[in-house]
């Protein structure tokens, strides 16, 4: 992809700190190249997939869109020079939402869901890669899904 299209579409982080704030939701629907497009498809396909037996559509669009923001947030701290793109926060979010709250709604203990999702991290660890979207996104999919398998254990 051409630089100034993704310093436009992407997230370029020293113009979301002079006020383009819309990039921190645009950076997720911009890929770099058609490998990367085709890997986050493919995650999105498997995680997706079981995140739509969990959760309404409400809770999906809820956790796919706060993962991605909240990775994208974390990104600014990679520098003012930082360039990203990618729904890596967003997807990585879906995947930590659906490992918690499969184990957390089986009353299984949630450290093998944390032991998973730490491995997940680690491997996609690389070159060119987003670790702090990686990182803020499973957070916060983390945390909703385990409080959406807290309050339907309540209700139930």
């Amino acid at each position: 992809m051409d630089y100034e299209v993704l310093a436009l579409l992407g997230q370029y982080n020293l113009r979301v700190l002079n006020g383009w704030y819309w990039q921190l939701f645009t950076s997720m629907f911009v890929h770099i190249n058609l490998v990367h497009l085709m890997g986050n498809m493919l995650f999105l396909l498997i995680y997706g997939s079981r995140g739509e037996e969990f959760f309404s559509k409400i809770e999906f669009l809820t956790i796919y869109f706060l993962s991605g923001l909240a990775g994208n947030i974390l990104s600014l701290l990679g520098g003012l020079h930082m360039v990203s793109a990618g729904a890596s926060g967003a997807l990585f979010g879906l995947f930590g939402a659906n490992v918690i709250y499969a184990h957390s709604s089986m009353k299984e203990s949630i450290v093998g869901a944390l032991i998973y999702s730490l491995f997940m991290f680690i491997f996609t660890m690389g070159a060119n890669v987003n670790l702090f979207a990686h990182f803020g996104g499973l957070i916060v999919g983390l945390l909703i899904g385990y409080i959406l398998s807290k309050t339907r254990s309540i209700i139930e």
